[in-house]
């Protein structure tokens, strides 16, 4: 496995970003002093390679059974793709929402009842985004056994929105082993690595701070 390399790399290249006076705004809304654009991960020939790898052999551990290997759209679409190519399977995608105009499809690829599909996405913040993309697959017909990611902040609300959904979530990284990995390589102070400790334990109540 290559997680040290792989947070030794995000951290590097800054990829992950923390801001705790000025904190960033998530699409839930949430105010978080860390933002992680894992989008620019496909930018680094051997970082992604690293991630492919290593989801590649988590999925086959969680999953043995999997026969599909799904991307969320769009920016879980190249991982599933590398992941799906290291794994031999076949792959589809899932927008946010049916195209508006051709067949209105929001399910790209061919896939079966009784195929086994895993979906990939980037990040799981509360997991709105990839449980809508379970909803949409199951509607179509798909059987989804469960879902992986190569990063989670591990948040309360994902947890329970994962439970309610009873889908199985597997990721590659979580914002503990990050965390971890950023007060030993000094990166960041022990006063920045309080706030986001802190704020990992009660994210909604540390932005009201900035809600006055």
């Amino acid at each position: 496995m290559h997680k040290d390399q792989i947070i030794s790399k995000l951290i590097e290249e800054e990829i992950i970003t923390i801001s705790p006076d000025k904190p960033f705004t998530y699409a839930s809304g949430m105010l978080s002093p860390i933002y992680t654009d894992l989008r620019l991960t496909i930018s680094y020939p051997d970082l992604r390679d690293w991630i492919a790898t290593d989801l590649a052999s988590l999925i086959k551990e969680k999953y043995p059974d999997v026969s599909i290997v799904g991307g969320v759209a769009t920016a879980g679409i190249p991982h599933a793709a590398w992941v799906a190519e290291k794994l031999h399977l076949p792959m589809i995608y899932v927008r946010p929402n049916p195209k508006d105009h051709g067949k209105g499809k929001q399910i790209e690829g061919r896939f079966t009842k009784n195929d086994r599909i895993v979906l990939i996405d980037d990040l799981i913040t509360t997991g709105g985004s990839v449980l809508n993309a379970v909803k949409a697959t199951e509607k179509e017909g798909g059987n989804v056994i469960g879902v992986s990611s190569i990063f989670t902040y591990y948040l309360p609300d994902a947890k329970d929105n994962f439970a309610k959904a009873n889908v199985q979530f597997n990721p590659l990284l979580s914002y503990p082993e990050l965390l971890k990995k950023e007060k030993e390589s000094k990166h960041i102070s022990s006063a920045q690595y309080d706030i986001l400790k802190t704020w990992h334990e009660d994210p909604w109540a540390w932005g009201k701070q900035f809600k006055k």
